[in-house]
């Protein structure tokens, strides 16, 4: 499987907190079949949570360079979870924020709870600029729960899912897991991810895999786990 969403990153988010937990972080996930990552730390704009390209930069060769005196082999690469705001396109140009393993591909977070404003123009103009937006978990946003048609606009005009393999196993509530199961059952998502932050807390990934042969055949869920997530990696 490859990884389009983590938190694998040292002490930068509210995901492992030292490095020793990264690296036993990719180890359980490696160990689970997990063989390709990209750190997804939290971009927030004017919060503790703003992490710059440059420090993950220096955090991910740390991480690395320890990956590989332990002899974990998964491969690792570099990405953000941007919080929508209106300046993404500058700050990628700025170097301040980072595409998923420098590729077109962003993966984008919207607000959890709360109203939805126009999202669409932002995301068009983005992809107008040549970039594939993914929208990280959609199964987890309220405005998605009461309003599935939300996430069929957004589909259609050409928004990318990235669903929480959590999801599928009831992580993050029974709502949340009705909501996957949907979009997974309409063929609406292009890849899953872990969203991993600590460790211990991931040994659901193959079970949820399993759950997910209801709506998938082999071929189909290996090109969700594998192939298009591939393309990520490839540009």
């Amino acid at each position: 499987m490859i990884d389009a969403h983590s938190h694998i990153l040292p002490g930068i988010d509210d995901g492992a907190r030292t490095l020793a937990e990264s690296v036993e972080l990719v180890r359980e996930l490696y160990q689970q079949g997990v063989t390709d990552i990209i750190a997804t730390p939290h971009y927030i704009e004017e919060t503790v949570f703003a992490s710059p390209r440059m420090n993950n930069t220096n955090l991910l060769v740390a991480l690395k360079q320890k990956l590989v005196e332990e002899g974990v082999e998964a491969r690792i690469y570099l990405g953000n979870e941007i919080y929508i705001n209106g300046n993404v396109a500058e700050l990628i140009e700025a170097g301040e924020i980072s595409t998923l393993a420098d590729s077109k591909y962003l993966l984008l977070e919207i607000p959890m709870n709360g109203e939805y404003p126009n999202y669409e123009d932002f995301l068009g103009d983005l992809m107008e600029r040549g970039y594939k937006v993914i929208l990280a978990h959609p199964e987890r946003y309220s405005i998605m729960q009461e309003n599935y048609e939300i996430a069929q606009n957004l589909r259609e005009m050409g928004i990318l899912f990235q669903c929480n393999l959590g999801s599928v196993v009831g992580k993050y509530g029974k709502e949340v897991q009705k909501i996957v199961k949907k979009v997974a059952k309409d063929k609406m998502i292009f890849t899953f991810g872990t969203d991993a932050h600590h460790l211990g807390r991931n040994s659901y990934l193959s079970l949820a895999k399993k759950k997910l042969l209801k709506y998938y055949t082999e071929d189909e869920l290996k090109q969700l786990l594998i192939k298009n997530p591939a393309k990520i990696l490839l540009g």
